[in-house]
């Protein structure tokens, strides 16, 4: 039996493994809106097939989120990963919408199997001095994926007419060569009883992580709500509102959140993790306040200065929330924990956007686009309240003590 990789080497290919699953999931948008024009189906049916990915991947979370506690991460990830092949070769062989739609949802349901077996992989893989760095690595690899995944395949559709044979023909490849690489890392979670029980819908969140939990919540929703709207409303904003429908700056507009909150999480994992959510959560909402101005005015520079702002923020918060819960997690716990984090995440990232994209047939578009910016807003600044008051308690607790 060949040797296994080295947990260094494991815990960096397993974070590019795991970009990759979100590269492949951002690669949609800007072909998205390019099929909306070929096929021509409407806006609702555009932000559903961007959404059931979302769905697909919480009904995975739900239901397999914890399996990885009890057959091993191994297994697991190597199962999402044929999942993952079979929807890229679906995404490359589909002649119509509804072939789409069903790769979107096979796709989020490998995603979700792969979510929390990924990440709580990457932790354990981790050398002893990165550490603090996973789990803000497996954020920047969510953000980073997202944001590679719209401006490459952008580029792809300016710039040659099988944009779709060239990036999930390419992807096809790497899901294939993931599976060889899987196969040759360790395995960190030893099995234990209880894999079927485990598959009952649930949220594992221990006790002593429950309150923080809790209160991340506002956090989740508001900051996954941002790339939501850059991934998913984004690009039928710049062509019914802006008048622009090439590939490039839908994919660039796309790229510019996520690709900034993977490099900002890196910055906010040197900070305090309490700081950072707060900071990432005011730049949150000031970004989404940039934001439509920039849509209001018809200002493409503004609307990208406010997905910059937004991303920083989301690189802040995502991480800072991650940083809070994860260091107090026993390893058999850690999956399910991962599990309820990315449920409330991609509800929000899945939801609003299926909402305002049904919406938007009877309200019209921008008046849409302003009740999903106000109720990120709002729940922005919750969050920044809840948050506020945490870390207030926090600094007058060592006080109380010594009193």
């Amino acid at each position: 039996m060949s040797r296994p990789l080295s947990p260094t080497a494991a815990f960096a290919g397993l974070a590019a493994i795991f970009a990759a699953f979100f590269f492949a999931a951002g690669a949609p948008t800007p072909l998205l809106s390019v099929r909306q024009q070929e096929w021509g189906f409407s806006a609702g049916t555009l932000t559903f097939a961007f959404s059931v990915y979302a769905l697909g991947l919480l009904v995975a979370l739900l239901v397999g989120g914890s399996l990885s506690d009890h057959l091993g991460r191994r297994p697991v990830l190597v199962a999402a990963l044929a999942g993952e092949l079979l929807s890229m070769v679906g995404f490359l062989a589909a002649p119509d919408i509804g072939w789409v739609i069903v790769a979107r949802a096979v796709q989020g349901i490998a995603t979700g199997l792969a979510t929390s077996a990924f990440s709580a992989a990457i932790v354990e893989h981790a050398p002893a001095h990165l550490k603090k760095l996973a789990g803000g690595l497996a954020a920047a690899s969510v953000a980073g994926g997202l944001a590679l995944g719209a401006l490459a395949t952008g580029a792809a559709v300016q710039f040659t007419p099988i944009a779709n044979t060239i990036v999930f023909g390419a992807l096809t490849l790497v899901m294939a060569l993931a599976i060889v690489f899987v196969a040759l890392t360790g395995e960190t979670s030893s099995r234990r009883p209880g894999a079927w029980r485990s598959l009952t819908p649930r949220i594992s969140i221990p006790g002593n992580v429950r309150a923080e939990f809790l209160a991340g919540i506002p956090v989740h929703v508001a900051a996954w709500m941002t790339p939501a709207f850059f991934l998913g409303l984004s690009p039928a904003v710049l062509r019914l509102h802006f008048g622009l429908d090439g590939g490039l700056v839908t994919g660039f507009t796309a790229f510019l959140g996520p690709f900034v909150a993977a490099v900002s999480s890196f910055y906010f994992a040197g900070h305090p993790a309490r700081r950072s959510t707060i900071a990432g959560k005011t730049l949150v909402l000031l970004g989404m306040v940039v934001v439509v101005i920039g849509v209001l005015t018809t200002a493409l520079p503004v609307l990208w200065l406010g997905a910059v702002v937004g991303g920083l923020g989301f690189g802040g918060a995502f991480g800072g929330q991650l940083r809070l819960i994860v260091p107090h997690i026993q390893p058999e716990d850690r999956a399910g924990v991962f599990a309820g984090i990315y449920t409330v995440a991609y509800l929000s990232f899945g939801v609003p956007v299926i909402v305002a994209g049904q919406l938007a047939a009877r309200w019209g578009l921008i008046p849409t686009f302003e009740l999903y910016a106000g109720a990120l807003i709002v729940i922005a600044a919750l969050s920044i309240v809840v948050q506020t008051g945490l870390g207030r308690r926090e600094s007058t607790r060592p006080a109380a003590v010594s009193a």
